[in-house]
């Protein structure tokens, strides 16, 4: 392939995988990144990234998914300050950079390996160059370019092909070990980076020392084996290090999340089937699956998984013996040494994750696109005798295979749109999935649809009862629907199974808030806290419960930390000014209002103020109203409201007949007054 094709075939993959991702750049945070990125307040500093290399608690607001991932936050705080807020354009455009950089280094990485394999065939170049851009448009590889946290695993992968490229085309990175940095930066953005070191062994067996796996054990290739095994040394002990570093950085709070580890392995056979299927056919892509462990070994998928296994580990031995086969064997190799992390005897929480696929897949390209090249030239004759146009044909097949893909990776792309719409897909690919139909009916109650929302959340009880989160947005659904006894009951329930959990005393303590209830919510968001020092609702929630209580110098303290924490915080310096000056938010709301005063802006006044418990202040506030509007109804339920909270209950009726008498049909107001009438008939008789 001449050059200037070939820079041609570079710019037109980049361009193809540009338009295919043209749809993907405001797509929505989804998932882990409501912990690691949007809940996390110190990516909101970049003076921050120092702290990242010190403290792995900084990667998330959840302790159980706390690691020490000090790339991957510094990236996600590079982008929080470029867009100067959550602007979902920059958190994209930066993955996606990196991911083209990828393609490209994917190229010649290949390039390099054929070209050893078959020494000047002038078809190696469109070979690599295909497989790349197949690569780029696959839609199992789109899972992990829409998810943002995701971008972990392209930053690990990128590190690690980034290192074989230095060490193919640069002799000064070889004499300096220069190509192992890569693989350290990749390691400090997620672990299965330093799997370099064992895939570098291999690399040099193949293709530098001319080996197969078989002559590992054979006694005269001892000499050649010990040449590979010197020259990956420097490799190992640099991953090794860097492992043994990561492990020791990583917060103790991390939990896998995985049950049973005999379970998990027993099932990661079929699970690694399943990954090499979806290469070929991903047509049941799904952002959460629900695939569970195998009860046993005796389960029939157990036997297909490790036949699957063995054969693939079969033909990367036999396919290793001969010089041009050897890709083919390197890129079964690399599938597997890159799934190991994940499909090891530490149980994470989910059986399976598509992103899980990206980094494996780099090495079943290399393998099948060789595979593919091999049998193309073996039929070239007989192809050039029957199909005499048979590059039109060739060029035809590929096109509507790309844009096949293409299509597919665009689709993907609408599917992470928003969370609606991802765990929508979710309940149709995973019916099965407790977790996927609670975030369903997340998206619902968002949008006010309460009844659906409730369906979808009692369909995930039923999968999973000893999940707080289900529990939690239950008790978030019935408050908004004004249950609040039916509310306290579920948010209890949820505290109980997640007492370990931030969440689930911050979104308790958000309820009790609401209801004015500031004592009882304050002890439980000291404790969210506790758990989660960076969690920015929770300090949202606490400062609003010392500011209601008027616990000025810890609203100060408290204050004073969020914008150390994050300094653009607009309300954090409003509640810091709140401490300073001493007064509440409705104070504070109140002083605005009398600058330009309305009847709705003192009846919004008069609101806070009952939620805070200042009920004297609420029917000022109401009579304030009512001298600008003097049939203001709403004005004299609130005063009916507030004089029933006083006990004061001539006055409350007073209030409510006059506003009846405006208003006959209002029920809320004649629930206010009815309360009256029975509190004072209860007082009479006794």
């Amino acid at each position: 392939m001449k050059k200037h094709h070939f820079r041609i075939g570079i710019f037109l993959m980049m361009l193809l995988c540009a338009i295919t991702y043209a749809n993907h750049f405001q797509n929505g945070f989804h998932f882990d990144d409501s912990h690691t990125i949007q809940n996390n307040a110190y990516i909101r500093n970049i003076h921050n990234i120092p702290l990242f290399f010190k403290n792995g608690s900084t990667s998330s607001t959840l302790p159980q998914n706390q690691s020490y991932r000090p790339v991957t936050t510094t990236s996600l705080a590079f982008d929080y300050w470029l867009g100067g807020d959550y602007y979902l354009f920059f958190f994209h455009l930066s993955t996606f950079i990196l991911f083209l950089l990828q393609g490209w280094l994917m190229v010649k990485f290949m390039h390099r390996i054929f070209d050893i394999t078959i020494v000047n065939n002038q078809r190696n170049a469109a070979v690599a160059l295909i497989a790349a851009t197949f690569y780029l448009l696959h839609p199992a590889i789109a899972e992990t370019v829409n998810y943002v946290i995701a971008r972990a695993d392209i930053q690990s992968t990128f590190g690690v092909v980034l290192a074989f490229v230095l060490y193919q085309y640069s002799g000064r990175c070889r004499k300096y070990y220069l190509y192992l940095l890569p693989v350290i930066i990749g390691a400090l953005a997620k672990p299965p980076s330093v799997m370099f070191a064992p895939m570098f062994f291999v690399y040099l067996l193949f293709f530098e020392q001319g080996l197969g796996l078989v002559d590992i054990f054979k006694p005269r290739k001892f000499r050649q084996v010990f040449g590979a095994i010197k020259t990956a040394i420097p490799a190992f002990i640099c991953c090794a290090v860097t492992y043994w570093f990561l492990d020791k950085m990583t917060p103790k709070t991390w939990e896998p999340g995985g049950a049973s580890p005999m379970q998990y392995l027993i099932t990661q056979p079929i699970v690694i089937a399943h990954y090499f299927q979806m290469f070929f056919v991903p047509t049941q892509l799904s952002a959460d699956s629900d695939w569970t462990l195998l009860p046993g070994i005796s389960d029939w998928r157990f036997f297909a998984g490790m036949a699957f296994v063995v054969l693939m580990i079969a033909i990367a031995f036999i396919t290793s013996q001969k010089k041009q086969l050897r890709p083919i064997s390197f890129g079964i190799v690399w599938f597997f040494l890159a799934l190991l992390p994940t499909s090891s005897i530490i149980p994470l929480a989910e059986v399976l994750n598509d992103h899980r696929m990206y980094f494996p897949f780099v090495g079943l390209l290399i393998s099948v696109s060789w595979n593919i090249a091999l049998l193309i030239k073996k039929w070239m004759p007989w192809i050039t005798r029957h199909l005499p146009r048979y590059k039109i044909l060739f060029a035809t097949l590929l096109t509507l295979l790309l844009v096949t893909y293409a299509y597919g990776t665009w689709r993907r792309n609408e599917v992470w749109y928003d969370e609606d719409s991802l765990w929508y897909d979710v309940t149709i690919k995973s019916p099965n999935n407790g977790r996927g139909l609670m975030n369903y009916g997340l998206s619902k109650m968002a949008q006010g649809d309460y009844l659906t929302a409730e369906i979808y959340y009692e369909r995930a009880l039923k999968l999973l009862p000893n999940y707080f989160s289900i529990y939690i947005n239950l008790g978030i659904l019935k408050s908004a629907a004004g249950h609040d006894e039916e509310a306290r009951g579920y948010f209890e329930k949820g505290l109980a199974y997640g007492s370990n959990y931030p969440d689930a005393y911050s979104y308790y303590a958000r309820f009790l808030n609401s209801r004015g209830l500031y004592k009882e919510a304050i002890p439980k968001l000291q404790y969210a806290l506790k758990l989660s020092p960076a969690n920015t609702f929770a300090r949202m929630q606490l400062m609003e419960g010392y500011q209601n209580t008027e616990n000025w110098g810890e609203l100060k303290k408290l204050a004073e930390s969020t914008l150390q924490l994050e300094p653009n915080n607009a309300e954090a310096r409003n509640y810091l000014q709140a401490a300073i000056a001493r007064k509440s938010k409705a104070d504070l709301e109140a002083d605005e209002i009398r600058k330009s005063p309305t009847a709705d802006k003192y009846l919004g006044l008069s609101l806070s103020y009952y939620v805070a418990g200042r009920f004297q202040d609420c029917i000022d506030a109401c009579n304030q109203a009512l001298a600008l509007e003097p049939n203001y109804v709403q004005a004299y339920n609130n005063i009916c409201a507030a004089y029933n909270k006083l006990q004061q209950w001539d006055k409350a009726i007073a209030a409510g007949k006059k506003a009846l008498s405006i208003d006959p049909n209002n029920q809320l107001l004649k629930n206010n007054l009815q309360e009256a009438y029975r509190h004072k008939a209860e007082n009479n008789n006794h």
